[in-house]
């Protein structure tokens, strides 16, 4: 009981720590170093990575299937916000296009994702 207190506290400091790193010093652009972002889109776009860098953390150490599933759902979704967030400073509707495809294919795979884990079959 007491390590997994441990556990969680350090967890917690290392977490509020990244974050506090992300509000006060953003991550340098990896993506497009030469567009003119202001600090508002650079924090934002670390605050995505960096819940998306948590998702794949899930995704891979998932205890169950249905956590998975909740997780590669909760991916796709951050995706969508960041093609949104990527849309506005660069002025390219492409990314919007980008979003919308990937929302659509991860509501469908969701729902395909359930329907195996109950045992039916894709056409009931």
């Amino acid at each position: 009981m007491i390590k997994r207190r441990i556990k969680w506290t350090i967890g917690l400091l290392i977490l509020l720590g990244v974050l506090a790193a992300i509000l006060f010093y953003p991550l340098p652009m990896l993506i497009c170093p030469e567009l003119p972002f202001n600090q508002l889109y650079k924090r934002a776009l670390s605050v995505f990575m960096l819940c998306i860098l948590f998702c794949l953390y899930r995704i891979l150490r998932g205890p169950t299937a249905p956590d998975r599933i909740v997780t590669i759902d909760i991916f796709g979704i951050l995706i969508v916000g960041l093609c949104a967030i990527l849309s506005i400073p660069t002025g390219r509707t492409w990314y919007i296009d980008i979003g919308i495809a990937w929302a659509l294919q991860s509501f469908i795979g969701t729902l395909a994702l359930a329907k195996y884990l109950e045992g039916k079959g894709f056409d009931e």
